[in-house]
């Protein structure tokens, strides 16, 4: 969804007024208020994160799930996230721009992040095709899919580590982020990555139906819904990938 000045204007105005942003967002649920667990398994794991609004904590004051694993778990985050921004294409500042230039390669990764973002859809980039199972470089990168298999092949190429796809929650009337979500899963047998399906958790929608101040919208959660829902999920998650 392209927004003009106005738009997002009226946008910011309605979250920043919001009972479920202003309470969710009180200092309790602080990053900086977040108790350092020693012992926890992800301790010390260098993982990279590459994503747009959710990964970055657009509706929680910048802080996302990626802040609490480094305050929690001790994680060492390689962050690069900006609202707003989409998989496909090669613009200034989109997903393949950062990945490119945000990441060094002699960081040595554990694992490397990157959200299946919503904004495709919004946006109206093309879906396009997946490529054949023999096919290892020159995508189609103005579309969802190419741009996908493009990362793969990156993170590949350059780091030599596990990669991880997470899906996002998201009211998805026409199926859409559905549809890719289950073009994503096709890609598994080419590439051979992880995927940690929140669109599809039926416990971690629960959760979130039982905590009103944790999401601000269908899209964007909140300090409360990142610390007390999102986190364990992912430090959950996180551990397993790790461990295999």
């Amino acid at each position: 969804m392209k927004n003009t000045g106005a738009q997002l204007q009226d946008f910011l105005d309605k979250m920043l007024n919001s009972t479920a942003y202003q309470r969710g967002n009180t200092t309790e649920y602080s990053p900086n208020n977040v108790t350092f667990n020693s012992a926890s398994p992800l301790a010390g794991k260098r993982i990279a994160f590459l994503g747009s609004l959710v990964t970055y904590g657009f509706a929680a004051k910048g802080k996302s799930f990626v802040d609490y694993l480094q305050a929690r778990d001790g994680v060492q985050v390689t962050k690069s996230a900006i609202s707003g921004t989409t998989l496909a294409g090669l613009e200034t500042g989109g997903y393949l721009d950062r990945l490119e230039h945000d990441f060094s390669a002699n960081s040595h990764y554990d694992l490397f992040v990157c959200q299946l973002s919503t904004n495709d859809n919004r946006h109206g980039k093309v879906l396009g095709n997946i490529t054949p199972s023999d096919q290892w470089d020159n995508f189609d990168c103005s579309t969802t899919l190419g741009a996908i298999e493009e990362i793969c092949h990156y993170v590949r190429a350059h780091f030599d580590c596990p990669l991880t796809f997470y899906t996002c929650l998201q009211d998805d009337p026409a199926g859409q982020y559905a549809n890719l979500i289950a073009q994503l899963k096709k890609l598994q047998a080419k590439w051979d990555f992880t995927i940690i399906d929140l669109f599809h958790n039926q416990g971690l929608l629960a959760s979130t139906a039982a905590h009103p101040n944790a999401m601000f919208d269908d899209v964007h959660p909140t300090q409360e819904g990142y610390l007390k829902i999102w986190l364990p999920v992912f430090e959950r998650e996180l551990t397993a990938i790790l461990a295999s």
